[in-house]
């Protein structure tokens, strides 16, 4: 059993509220994980997805007997290190005489299973073996595009399933603008049979097009390969329920004197106190106000050296 701690500093707590379940997602992590035997293949693939992702992901190089995603009780260990290293996402690599070359693709919510896919991997290609001009290369990081090529992926629900799960893997932080400039990366996904994928990830190199929109050529860099979907499970539909569910919007509030007409559209009505001008400081003094002020008080002056005369005379 899992011991169950509060937080009792503030620090704490903040760390706590940024790991409880949010309406709007911020940028997923994912896990990468080995199983008991893995080959030569696998932990190449492990490696390139890890390279892919270094930004957002978390690689254990470590053993793990207990991991069975698609068992019962097989889960617990995956669900914490799911909670340990605070990762929505994971890939977890198995080999068998049965399934050879496993990789499972899975998402969690509130750090429990929330669906699963199982693919092979064949006629894999590294980076290493694609030869291309290096200034092309993808920037670590950078926002890449998804492309999901035949109607398997509308059509089939295994293929619909994996899309989502690629989507999610992959895509990164959700944005609301784009700058093409600043994007260097594409995935592309062909479905060549209801239950085999061809995946590869691509360099974009932007060129003149004569129009504002450039034109795009896409150079293979990969890492390629073939996913042959074998098992997949669907989330449960109470949890589906819970995980998608939104935030209401906000009504509006009453816009104070304004009203709006099919015609007009728009109106507004703006209401202007009075302006004391008489009371108002004037930022910059004027030329003619110090010369009246210097007239008033060269007057002034003169009135009381006449009364003093007066006074002494008398």
């Amino acid at each position: 059993m899992m011991e169950i701690r509060t937080a009792k500093t503030h620090k704490g707590k903040r760390e706590l509220e940024k790991r409880a379940p949010k309406l709007v997602e911020s940028g997923k992590k994912t896990l990468i994980l080995h199983g008991t035997k893995t080959s030569a293949v696998l932990n190449s693939v492990l490696t390139q997805i890890y390279h892919l992702k270094k930004d957002c992901a978390v690689k254990y190089s470590r053993k793990n007997e207990n991991i069975k995603p698609f068992e019962a009780g097989g889960e617990t260990s995956l669900e914490f290190f799911s909670l340990k290293t605070d990762c929505s996402l994971f890939l977890y690599g198995s080999h068998s005489k049965k399934r050879p070359d496993n990789l499972v693709m899975g998402r969690t919510y509130d750090h429990h299973v929330y669906d699963l896919v199982e693919v092979g991997v064949e006629n894999f290609r590294t980076m290493e073996s694609f030869t291309y001009d290096k200034k092309v290369a993808p920037k670590e990081g950078s926002k890449p595009f998804m492309a999901f090529i035949g109607e398997g992926f509308e059509t089939v629900q295994e293929l619909k399933h994996l899309k989502e799960v690629l989507l999610d893997l992959f895509r990164g932080e959700v944005v609301e603008n784009l700058n093409i400039a600043g994007v260097d990366r594409a995935y592309v996904c062909t479905a060549l049979s209801p239950t085999k994928v061809f995946f590869t990830h691509c360099a974009l190199r932007l060129k003149k097009s004569g129009t504002v929109v450039p034109r795009m050529e896409l150079v293979e860099v990969g890492p390629s390969m073939d996913l042959v979907v074998r098992r997949h499970r669907l989330p449960n539909e109470s949890l589906r329920k819970e995980a998608m569910r939104t935030s209401r919007d906000k009504p509006k509030k009453k816009e104070k004197n304004v009203k709006k007409d099919p015609i007009d559209g728009k109106i507004g009505n703006v209401y202007i106190p009075d302006q004391k001008i008489g009371e108002m400081s004037l930022p910059n003094k004027a030329k003619g106000v110090k010369r009246e002020r210097r007239e008033a008080k060269r007057k002034h002056g003169s009135d009381e050296h006449a009364s003093k005369k007066k006074k002494e005379d008398s």
